[in-house]
């Protein structure tokens, strides 16, 4: 029974830690410049407001890497319990290191699943930061620097 407790203790610990490596993009990865004549504290509003923006883009990505992960973990947790009982001929004494091997299997490829997840979230941020500062007349790279024209605020 302490070879189990230890184990939850163990898989509650690592599905902690792998919580809190997904994270959701904290700002863009992309530089906007603002456009010529543009005074730089209408560019900082102009730089908050498509951050909100592209912040709601990809809060459902986010979540989806942080599910991704907990949920790898745990599936494998369990399989590998049941695979260390089965490998123990029904006895209850291979469950804990069957549990043990899978958790740290599962917590590696939910690790990975989040992080491509994450490369997703990041990138769909910003994309949609770029859309905004350009729909708002900013110097994006590899994109013409919009015309000026009528204001649509």
């Amino acid at each position: 029974m302490k070879r189990f407790a230890r184990t939850a203790v163990l898989t509650a610990s690592v599905l902690a830690s792998l919580t809190a490596c997904v994270s959701a993009p904290t700002g863009p990865t992309v530089a906007i410049m603002p456009r010529d004549g543009k005074p730089f504290e209408v560019f900082q509003k102009e730089d908050q407001v498509c951050r909100e923006f592209a912040a709601n883009a990809v809060k459902d990505t986010s979540n989806a890497a942080l599910k991704e992960g907990v949920t790898s973990a745990a599936v494998a947790a369990a399989l590998g319990a049941a695979a260390g009982a089965v490998i123990g001929g029904g006895s209850h004494t291979g469950v804990g290191t069957g549990a043990g091997v899978g958790l740290l299997g599962g917590a590696a490829i939910g690790a990975m699943n989040a992080s491509g997840k994450e490369n997703q979230a990041q990138n769909q941020y910003n994309i949609a930061y770029q859309q905004c500062m350009y729909s708002k007349g900013n110097q994006v790279p590899s994109y013409a620097t919009p015309v000026p024209g009528p204001s649509y605020r």
